[in-house]
């Protein structure tokens, strides 16, 4: 009995938590907005593209689709019981009441969302071009899934596991997606055919990328780094005629073993061809590495601000 009361004052705690992480302040409402939002797309996106092309992208929206296209159970319904077990994995494990709230908000809006679109869309596809539905079904749902990410949602089903498999066991997100997502994918090729798997397999990928590109933009910008004996002047260059600042790095060289300074910056990449054509006019012997930045934050570039 004791014991009982101890788990009923546990589970009427984690409510109260539950309750009190929902914010409806300007900011959080306008998040659960684009929760919304980016889940309607994501359905949208199975609506038009993916059922009827028997697409499958993984993930327990995927099972849906198989369960559906077998026993006609309500594709919505299948991501709402499968969610369940793996929300309170989720609510265990990433971060409980603040967890939960913008992902119940996510799995319940899309579920909602594909099994009443069905009544505005119907059954039949857009085109029968089995590549145009796997581009724009991935381009589709992959925007719905940033969005929901901007809004500092999740889209439950396996992105909970993929979270937990990064946290806890180390392994990359880009992996954990690829392990959870690879059973469903597998069993897509018994129901629909390899040759679907194989453009489910291409659905991920641009999905992923998409979704990438909405909820961290995509970034035109480069680092440079610079070794030259005519600093000063590549220094005076850079901040004049390109308008960026630089940073002195202390270096020392490896066969030479003398005492350097290398020059840091980073550029557009409209500006990368006028800097190599000031070095070069500068100081032709200069050595010089022009790489690929994943963001820039900060004075000239995109805002340093809360994520």
């Amino acid at each position: 009995m004791h014991r009982q009361l101890i788990v009923v004052r546990h589970i009427s705690v984690s409510i109260s938590q539950f309750f009190k992480q929902i914010d409806f302040s300007p900011r959080s409402i306008k998040e659960y907005l684009l929760i919304v939002l980016g889940a309607f797309i994501q359905a949208l996106s199975l609506r038009l593209f993916l059922v009827p092309a028997q697409l499958v992208s993984g993930g327990i929206s995927g099972a849906g689709q198989l369960l559906n296209y077998v026993f006609n159970t309500p594709i919505g319904l299948v991501v709402v019981l499968g969610n369940i077990p793996l929300f309170f994995l989720g609510w265990r494990y990433l971060g409980g009441p603040r967890f939960a709230a913008r992902t119940m908000l996510s799995i319940l809006s899309f579920s909602v969302f594909t099994d009443l679109l069905i009544y505005l869309t119907g059954t039949s596809a857009i085109t029968d071009d089995i590549v145009l539905n796997t581009l724009y079904g991935g381009i589709t749902l992959g925007v719905g899934l940033g969005i929901v990410y901007l809004g500092r949602g999740t889209s439950g089903g396996t992105d909970i596991l993929g979270r937990i498999l990064n946290r806890n066991f180390g392994i990359s997100i880009s992996m954990a997606y690829l392990i959870t997502d690879s059973l469903v994918v597998l069993l897509a090729g018994f129901v629909f055919g390899w040759e679907r798997a194989l453009y489910g397999l291409m659905l991920i990928y641009i999905s992923g990328a998409a979704a990438d590109m909405v909820s961290q933009g995509y970034n035109f910008t480069k680092a440079i780094y610079i070794i030259t004996v005519k600093q000063d002047e590549v220094i005076n260059a850079i901040q004049t005629q390109l308008e960026r600042g630089v940073t002195i790095i202390p270096v020392k060289g490896g066969y030479s073993q003398q005492e350097k300074s290398m020059l840091f910056c980073v550029v557009s990449s409209a500006e990368v061809t006028r800097l190599k054509t000031l070095v070069h006019e500068i100081d032709p012997g200069a050595f010089m590495v022009v790489g690929q930045v994943s963001e820039t934050l900060g004075e000239g570039f995109k805002p340093l601000k809360e994520d």
